[in-house]
């Protein structure tokens, strides 16, 4: 893409998922639906306070075992939508396989700003730290998150009681965001645009497996393949790997699926 001289409409379009998909809608309402089913079938610990926000909130998901690892997953939506209510069906694929998974909530643009929504999943992960055990999770942690989640995710690696990542049709270079759209609710500014991408921060020298759907927007699938090269040229450890013919919402079926490609793949973190 030559990003300075397209129009406006053209940035918006390089970033809507939705309008790449034409049946998105279909497909997150199919996410919702088999949440619920999900939350409905495991409903001992939900809505676990972590803060005092209407959003700081973990749903819990302990395995048989305690020292399982745990898939913790943070749902996607631009920072501006969703929540992990309408998310939790998805870590059905590594929670068949014997993890435990927990899922935060967040508070979301334009009631919180970037910085204070990365703040609000350390502390998140703070509290897990202090308090999973007494929910049956102790084994080891690997971060996980879709779209905007996998941002997070990227972001947040570096949090003591994460083990690894896994970082699923993530967005890793916030600069474009701000010519489009979505910096209606975002409002980023400079020091955000420097200090949360991930391809300007430091690289955490921890597992991170990077995925992406080869059917997805162009400028997901470069910033995926940029992100694992930045990681590449400081020899951090983690692959690259691209899911052949999913866009960006089929992918998920690879980790909501007990046999999915993420699914098996997470299974290698750790």
């Amino acid at each position: 893409m030559n990003w300075g001289t397209m129009s406006r409409a053209e940035r918006d379009a390089a970033y809507s998922n939705t309008g790449a998909v034409a049946n998105s809608a279909e497909l997150i309402a199919q996410f919702a639906a088999t949440s619920a089913q999900f939350r409905a079938a495991h409903p001992q610990h939900l809505d676990c306070r972590y803060g005092p926000l209407e959003r700081n909130a973990w749903d819990l998901f302990p395995a048989a075992d305690r020292n399982a690892p745990c898939i913790v997953f943070i749902h996607g939506g631009y920072w501006q939508r969703n929540s992990k209510e309408a998310m939790a069906g998805l870590i059905a694929g590594p929670y068949a396989r014997g993890w435990s998974a927990a899922l935060p909530g967040y508070t979301l643009a334009p009631d919180a700003s970037m910085k204070e929504i990365v703040g609000e999943i350390n502390v998140a992960l703070d509290w897990l730290a202090a308090n999973g055990p007494a929910y049956g999770i102790a084994g080891p942690v690997v971060l996980s998150g879709w779209s905007a989640g996998g941002h997070l995710t990227a972001v947040c690696l570096d949090h003591p009681l994460v083990r690894a990542g896994l970082a699923i049709s993530g967005l890793f270079e916030l600069g474009p965001i701000r010519d489009t759209d979505l910096n209606l609710k975002l409002q980023l500014s400079d020091e955000e645009i420097v200090a949360l991408s991930p391809l300007r921060r430091a690289v955490v020298q921890k597992p991170l497996l990077i995925a992406y759907g080869t059917a997805e927007l162009p400028a997901l699938v470069a910033d995926s393949r940029n992100f694992h090269a930045h990681r590449c040229n400081a020899h951090a450890p983690g692959a690259l790997l691209p899911v052949p013919a999913a866009n960006h919402f089929t992918i998920m079926d690879e980790l909501r699926n007990a046999g999915g490609t993420l699914t098996r793949y997470a299974q290698m973190l750790v």
